[in-house]
């Protein structure tokens, strides 16, 4: 596969995490943009798979569920089957 590929299946893998986490803590991506530094348009971009956030973002996101930054990616993702084409 090539890197356009993976990475949109990662994305994706971490769109749905994210969705999980946020459901967890709070009701709706409004009640998020409420509790954090994000409007509900642009976290609605990551739970979509739309965004790629930076490290900034990825501080936010976790300061905003209380959750420490690594629990953003504590989710299965295969890298032998999703192999980056050499």
């Amino acid at each position: 596969m090539d890197s356009k590929e993976v990475l949109t299946l990662y994305m994706q893998k971490f769109s749905e995490h994210l969705k999980k986490i946020r459901k967890e803590k709070y009701n709706s991506m409004d009640a998020v943009a409420q509790n954090s530094v994000f409007d509900s348009s642009n976290y609605n971009k990551y739970e979509n798979g739309k965004g790629n956030p930076t490290i900034e973002t990825i501080l936010k996101m976790a300061s905003t569920f209380g959750i420490p930054p690594k629990e953003l990616f504590d989710f299965d993702f295969d890298l032998e089957k999703y192999k980056i084409d050499e």
